[in-house]
């Protein structure tokens, strides 16, 4: 990276200061003067050569001045230097090691696995958190059962794989009766069960539906159960959120028209699965900071992610999404850790 090479030729004083400068704004979310790093006691240097200093940090892009504020704020390319090359990762403590290995030590479902994830993620970092669901090559088509609710309301469970539970409740066009949604679900697990998920709703929805008038009424509710069951699966099981509401006291974020807009941009499906899959072709650890996620509505936000593995294969990704300013040093081995632990809970599914 551009930013990496910039950082090669930065003298040990100006990354010293540089680093300095970089904690105390993430600490403090004050822009940060000359006096304020000459009274630190760290640098052994005068206020005059301090200024020339930040001047020529300011000149190679890596700070800027806010407004009209006489000390300086890192810009994401002073970001992007700072996690590459200087940020100093800290140790998890072992109670937050046991938290997290504890806390997915009993998984119960992958869904309710992912929830659990997420949920605990948010909470350990304090910012949002996102779970991308398993991206697995071969969906293999279990079991179904459909239950009668109120009006022309059905719940679909679906078991895929081994024992992959997913619950959708789906809208039906009329009202079926407990007989022949049991029928429509009889003849699903008998024709279609350890066949390819893929496999199933191609032929279902293409070959069955081209002479859905010459079906009976049990095939025609085979094909609209199926049908929406399958759109409900594909629609709700991209991610898990959890802790939006924790960015609400974040000052960055203290315009709750910019903080609507954030989550807006949230729920736009297809903003997060973008970053997410950029992720995911990379394994490990990635962090989009400001604008390098290429959305405006990102450019205050930082998302540090991790994929995670099952059988030696990466299958998903999880991260956190908070500001610029976060602690870097505490999140990204908070991320690392739970992408493991998920990884070796979804193992012990199998």
């Amino acid at each position: 990276m551009a930013s990496e090479q910039k950082g090669a030729v930065l003298s040990a004083r100006a990354q010293k200061l540089f680093r300095l400068l970089v904690e105390r704004y993430i600490s403090d979310g004050q822009p940060v003067g000359s006096r304020t790093l000459a009274r630190g006691g760290e640098l052994d240097l005068s206020p005059a050569t301090i200024r020339n200093v930040m001047a020529d940090l300011e000149d190679m892009g890596l700070i800027r001045a806010p407004h009209t504020s006489a000390g300086r704020v890192p810009t994401t390319r002073g970001f992007r230097l700072f996690v590459s090359s200087l940020l100093r990762c800290r140790e998890l403590s072992v109670k937050e090691v046991e938290r997290v290995c504890q806390g997915l030590s009993t998984p119960d479902g992958v869904q309710r696995l992912l929830e659990k994830t997420s949920t605990m993620l948010s909470e350990i970092s304090r910012f949002a958190a996102v779970v991308m669901a398993p991206r697995t090559e071969h969906r293999s088509f279990r079991h179904v059962e459909f239950l009668n609710l109120s009006e022309n309301r059905v719940l679909a469970i679906l078991v895929l794989n081994h024992n992959e539970v997913h619950n959708r409740i789906i809208e039906s066009e009329r009202r079926y009766s407990p007989a022949e949604l049991t029928e429509a679900a009889n003849y699903l697990n008998e024709a279609f069960a350890g066949r390819a998920l893929d496999a199933v709703r191609t032929q279902i929805l293409t070959e069955m539906s081209m002479a859905r008038e010459e079906m009976n009424r049990m095939m025609q509710a085979v094909v609209e159960m199926a049908d929406k069951t399958f759109d409900a699966m594909k629609s709700g099981d991209d991610y898990v959120w959890a802790g939006q509401t924790n960015l609400m006291g974040i000052e960055a974020w203290a315009d709750m028209t910019k903080l609507r807009q954030l989550f807006e941009a949230f729920n736009e499906k297809h903003v997060i699965l973008h970053l997410l899959d950029q992720a995911l072709t990379a394994e490990g650890v990635q962090i989009f900071i400001g604008e390098e996620s290429g959305y405006e509505l990102l450019e205050d936000c930082s998302i540090v992610t991790s994929t995670y593995s099952a059988d030696g294969r990466v299958i998903g990704v999880l991260g956190v999404i908070g500001p610029t300013r976060m602690p870097y040093e505490r999140v990204i081995p908070i991320v690392d850790l739970t992408a493991r632990a998920l990884g070796l809970a979804l193992k012990s599914l199998h």
